[in-house]
């Protein structure tokens, strides 16, 4: 997994277990949605820092869906360094 549970709780400032049956679906679709946005798989040990920071923006919008035109700028631009990063990286 790119962010264990405990990232994802600590990403979104939530505390305890009582939004886990939210949460996990959306920490278990980081992998496959970030391997088909960049076209590589980022979930290795150790996970690349722009992919947790990437994964971290991605939860947070989903969870909450602010309408925050700046997280989704971010979003764009780190899902385009790390598609580029991809291409070299591995």
């Amino acid at each position: 997994m790119i962010l264990s549970m405990e990232e994802a709780r600590e990403v979104l400032r939530v505390d305890g277990d009582e939004n886990d049956i939210i949460i996990y679906p959306l920490v278990e679709s980081l992998p496959s949605y970030l391997e088909v946005t960049t076209g590589r798989s980022w979930d290795d040990d150790p996970v690349h820092p722009l992919a947790k920071t990437l994964a971290g923006f991605l939860l947070m919008l989903w969870f909450d869906q602010p309408d925050s035109k700046a997280l989704k700028r971010s979003i764009d631009s780190l899902t385009t360094s790390l598609t580029a990063l991809g291409r070299t990286y591995g």
